[in-house]
């Protein structure tokens, strides 16, 4: 039977593959495993309730799944705190600064809004380890808590949510960003509530798009992973920058003046260099995965920065940060996480110190961003393959070592394959297009004529 739980919490297709009784069966079960407040047979432990936070992004199917959540929690003795609408990171502050038990997340992120999700946090705000969902997918299986009478728990609305993590925001700023001209893309997801006010206040003009959500038109043509119309927008106002965020505002990718798009990679060099250069990047580290430009370990390079790598994954990220205590990772997409901030990626904080550094700076987003070359990266994805018998078949292994051979330095070789599907991923880097073009399919089709299944 396959894990419940994917990369990032437990997501599928809303009251298909996400159901009423599977959310309030999770929501009971992470009763039993996150409830620091309760012991197993349901009696006070601590002298209180454990407390959640539970909140969601705008979709339609959000409603339902949230409040199957709360109930699942509130009848197994947890005191609920609803906060509505929010971002994911928003979710993960406020936990840590509400001293609660767990949070819980009702959210699909870039996905579209058939699809839902739900992910958990610990208390401090952390991301649950494998182990952990682990424990949860068993308490499915095994008697839920049921408190009677005034051992029940409460469901509440957090009122002030969203106002402590506009807050909280502000408050990590090093200076504010009068006199720049910034275009939000908040996805008509949970960033349209927060963004605009956390970026106005600080000091910033504001053009607004993507910030009407209805429950249906999340990522719909908009956000980090449509950046077609913040480009134009960013043009048509004569803006000094765009900033994009995804459905849940865990991410964020930015698009220059000229609209030329500043990825994951871009922005977390532009923020090293900075935060290398006032000593705030501990051990003089950034961590990256696998997948982040050549160019930026490079850039790094050049300015004494090391590059740990992770396997692709926030969480892979969040915890080599965590466990070696640096200050600094992400990823290409746009999670990038400052640990001395937050406890998790977050888009609206990530944006907001992008922007700031223009301002410090008086330079603009493309001058900081040179700060990093940029090589063509070509990804294929090899499909119907065995791709358990990759790293042991010889002939692929050769065609890998020929291709690194050719590049040298001036190039890289990545293979890796799919956790879900019988599929291998073909990455190449070169100085120049056709070149990872040519190699790449070159190696797409050793995978695919050894590895055919």
């Amino acid at each position: 039977m396959p894990r419940l739980f994917g990369t990032d919490g437990v997501r599928g297709l809303a009251n298909a593959d996400l159901t009423v009784e599977l959310a309030l069966g999770l929501a009971q079960a992470a009763a039993v495993v996150l409830g620091k407040g309760r012991v197993a047979d349901g009696r006070r432990a601590s002298g209180r309730r454990p407390i959640a936070v539970v909140a969601r992004d705008p979709r339609i199917s959000g409603e339902f799944l949230s409040a199957a959540v709360a109930s699942g929690l509130a009848s197994s003795g947890v005191d609920v705190y609803d906060a509505g609408v929010i971002p994911t990171p928003a979710v993960a502050f406020l936990v840590d600064d509400f001293r609660a038990d767990l949070g819980v997340m009702i959210s699909a992120s870039h996905n579209p809004a058939p699809d839902n999700g739900i992910k958990f946090f610990a208390t401090g705000g952390t991301k649950l380890p494998d182990e952990v969902e682990d424990r949860i997918e068993a308490a499915l299986a095994q008697t839920k808590l049921a408190p009677r009478g005034g051992d029940v728990g409460r469901i509440r609305r957090f009122a002030d949510a969203e106002d402590r993590y506009i807050v909280h925001l502000l408050g990590t700023l090093p200076g504010r960003l009068d006199g720049i001209h910034v275009v939000l893309d908040c996805a008509n997801g949970a960033a349209a509530g927060v963004s605009p006010e956390a970026f106005t206040v600080a000091g910033a003009q504001v053009t607004v798009i993507g910030a009407d959500p209805d429950g249906l038109n999340i990522n719909d043509g908009v956000g980090s992973t449509h950046l077609d119309n913040l480009a134009r927008a960013v043009l048509e106002h004569g803006a000094d920058v765009g900033i994009a965020h995804d459905g849940d505002a865990d991410r964020c990718l930015a698009v220059d003046a000229n609209g030329k798009v500043v990825d994951g990679d871009q922005i977390m060099a532009i923020l090293a260099v900075a935060m290398a250069e006032r000593g705030a990047l501990a051990n003089r580290t950034l961590v990256a995965t696998v997948m982040s430009n050549l160019g930026l370990k490079r850039a790094m390079r050049a300015h004494d920065i090391t590059v740990v790598e992770t396997r692709v994954g926030d969480r892979y990220v969040l915890e080599e940060l965590t466990e070696h205590g640096h200050s600094l990772g992400g990823e290409q997409s746009g999670h990038v996480i400052m640990t001395e901030h937050a406890t998790t990626g977050d888009g609206i904080l990530t944006g907001l110190h992008l922007v700031a550094e223009m301002a410090r700076t008086g330079r603009s987003l493309a001058e900081l961003a040179s700060v990093m070359t940029v090589y063509p990266q070509v990804l294929v994805n090899v499909r119907g393959v065995d791709h358990h018998a990759l790293d042991s078949d010889q002939d692929v292994a050769a065609a890998i070592a020929a291709a690194e051979a050719e590049l040298g330095d001036s190039g890289r070789v990545l293979l890796r394959p799919s956790g879900t599907e019988p599929m291998v991923r073909v990455m190449v880097e070169a100085e120049d297009q056709p070149t990872a073009d040519r190699i790449a399919h070159e190696l797409a089709e050793v995978v695919r004529a050894r590895l055919a299944s």
